[in-house]
């Protein structure tokens, strides 16, 4: 909490501290035909003990042993330091208001220490309610910083997880092209360039529209087909209007690399992507042919991509995604489906 607003919730209380005591001085004054003029001795009774005891407890009792949870020695020490300021103030009104104090009570009187005592006592409680409080709440928020710094973070980390792997693989079949055919090489180089472009700049927002994402999807599909001979080997649909829902970027891309990655390209259907975008919710299939080797289950299944993958919808879409897998023994398909509301 910041030192303004702390300074503020002080001065609250000893305001609202002072209208209770100036009332009851009122009322006290009017019952007993007390001259107002000397509101001051019963004003002086029941304030100096307040916040001597108030600021003793705020400052040295709460730190030193409430935050330790020494719960029997403050019991003790708060009583003891109660005790010691109604003493300090009868001095003090003593020595400064002499003979006059005995206008309103007499000096050696224990009850009246006790009363001070307990009115000393109360505001120490109450400094430790609100120390507390104060406390409280900035772990809270120094919490909240922290969780939120790592889950940005976290969100950084498996993006850059996600990127080089793609690249790797889209460098590699336009430098298998550049020997067969230059020009068409030049203009893959071009696609590359946009997709850098993309992971550069585009990345770093929260959010960017879905035909964003689309956009670079299809770059990265022409890119793959450098090395598919089949026409029919890759299936691109997308359905319903592109322009109102904002996404998080990289969020469909991974799942289309790791189908690329492990589909049977030279078969026809070997992979079909599919968009269904309605105003509620995004429906993405990612369906991909290959072949099952033993040692490589684990592997075909996404492996540690998947995991990732799950990571971070859980960081950005709790509670708003499904995504299931089904591998079967000659198709893996992955389903995602994100609710929500189009902008």
């Amino acid at each position: 909490m910041r030192r303004i607003a702390i300074i503020g919730f002080h001065v609250c209380y000893w305001m609202m501290y002072g209208l209770l005591i100036f009332l009851f001085a009122i009322l006290s004054a009017h019952t007993i035909h007390f001259p107002l003029k000397r509101l001051l001795i019963p004003g002086a009774f029941f304030t100096l003990p307040a916040i001597s005891s108030f600021y003793i407890f705020y400052f040295v009792l709460f730190p030193r042993f409430l935050q330790r949870k020494r719960l029997l020695l403050l019991s003790v020490i708060a009583i003891g330091v109660s005790l010691f300021c109604a003493v300090e103030t009868l001095t003090a009104m003593s020595l400064l208001l002499g003979s006059r104090v005995q206008v309103s009570f007499t000096m050696d009187s224990a009850g009246e220490i006790l009363a001070m005592a307990f009115i000393a006592f109360v505001n120490g409680v109450l400094a430790l309610v609100i120390r507390g409080f104060i406390t409280s709440y900035g772990d809270i928020r120094v919490k909240e910083e922290l969780r939120r710094k790592n889950t940005e973070m976290e969100l950084t980390l498996l993006r850059s997880q996600l990127h080089p792997h793609f690249l790797f693989n889209t460098l590699n079949n336009i430098d298998v092209l550049i020997e067969k055919d230059a020009a068409r090489a030049s203009g893959y180089l071009q696609q590359l360039s946009g997709l850098l472009r993309y992971l550069l700049y585009e990345v770093r927002a929260e959010r960017i529209p879905i035909r964003d994402e689309l956009q670079t999807i299809e770059r990265y599909i022409h890119l793959q087909k450098i090395r598919t001979t089949h026409p029919e080997s890759i299936h691109y649909t997308v359905e319903g209007e592109t322009d109102r829902w904002m996404i998080e970027p990289m969020l469909f891309l991974p799942i289309i690399e790791n189908a690329f990655k492990h589909a049977e390209k030279r078969a026809e259907n070997a992979i079909r992507i599919r968009f269904q975008l309605d105003r509620n919710r995004i429906r993405f299939d990612c369906e991909n042919r290959y072949q099952r080797k033993p040692d490589k289950a684990e592997d075909a299944a996404g492996g540690l991509g998947n995991s990732l993958i799950r990571k971070r919808l859980m960081l950005l879409y709790p509670g708003r995604h499904t995504l299931q897998v089904e591998a079967g023994p000659e198709t893996y398909k992955t389903t995602l489906i994100l609710t929500g509301h189009a902008n």
